[in-house]
């Protein structure tokens, strides 16, 4: 058997690595690519064989009609509080949190890390009815209101409140931070708050802003809490609303439903494009962080 020189090796490896992440690519770019071009397709352009990619006749009708027939404007509007609250809360508490779990002694740390790890495990759909029991009669009861926090944004957003995965996250970021400058910030006087703000932050900026960007993307992209917790349009996210496009005898418009798709999908990839750079780093670094 014929063996490779160290360089021969690094090039095959290279070369599998460079092969695998274009096919990543694929995987993920065709799909899209083809959303796109089917929103400005006609129903019969659509099922066209074989497809055009390029349609010579774009329907940019399709993006008025789907902005029409349900109101965007409206459901847009609830998606912009709900993502941009939660993923404040979520940034809070789980900087707060990460902090404490770094840097603080107090008995039991031990115990709460595992909690926190254990917390990851349970998956979120098991806290939808508790949450939309508490939501419907125990916060009515226990702070005397007239009315109930369903299909309210508080009712939206303050479930998902804490993050045990932000959490794990910055923790691992944190841990990495030099401790000669949290050091010398005690020296100098610093509270904790202090400190958190002026020295932690700006080193830790970059996995900050990577959960920042995976907060806000469930956020915006989360279905069947919003679903379950609202009853009238007012109160619907563009998730919710994007369902209203499909018939209910199937007879369905493809090119405005993947019309009012897009309407969802390009606000989240203009937002990656300016930040990515802050999640590769920030990712990195709360991967190699022990």
């Amino acid at each position: 058997m014929a063996s490779f020189t160290p360089k021969q090796q690094q090039i095959v490896g290279k070369t599998a690595a460079y092969a695998t992440m274009a096919f990543i690519a694929l995987v993920i770019a065709v799909p899209m690519l083809w959303m796109l071009s089917g929103s400005l397709k006609t129903y019969a352009q659509i099922y066209t064989f074989p497809p055009e990619w390029i349609p010579s006749n774009p329907q940019w009708v399709n993006y008025k009609e789907a902005w029409q027939s349900v109101p965007f404007g409206r459901f847009y509007l609830n998606t912009i509080i709900i993502t941009i609250a939660g993923t404040t809360l979520q940034l809070i508490c789980g900087i707060l949190c990460a902090y404490a779990l770094s840097f603080l002694r107090f008995p039991f740390r031990g115990g709460f890390m595992i909690l926190v790890l254990a917390a990851l495990m349970i998956p979120g759909e098991i806290t939808i009815l508790p949450n939309y029991l508490f939501l419907g009669n125990t916060v009515r009861d226990w702070f005397g209101l007239e009315e109930n926090w369903i299909n309210t944004y508080q009712g939206i957003v303050l479930p998902g409140a804490a993050t045990a995965f932000g959490t794990f996250l910055m923790r691992q970021g944190f841990m990495g931070l030099p401790r000669d400058v949290l050091d010398a910030a005690k020296m100098d006087g610093a509270g904790h708050l202090r400190t958190l703000r002026d020295v932690v932050l700006p080193m830790a900026k970059p996995i900050v802003v990577t959960f920042a960007m995976i907060s806000a993307v469930n956020k915006w992209n989360d279905y069947l809490w919003p679903m379950i917790v609202t009853n009238t349009n007012e109160m619907r996210p563009l998730t919710v609303g994007l369902t209203f496009l499909f018939d209910a005898e199937g007879q369905n418009n493809w090119g405005v439903i993947m019309a009012g798709t897009a309407f969802v999908i390009v606000p989240l990839l203009i937002i990656f494009m300016f930040a990515q750079r802050f999640i590769i780093e920030g990712l990195t670094s709360g991967a190699t962080k022990g």
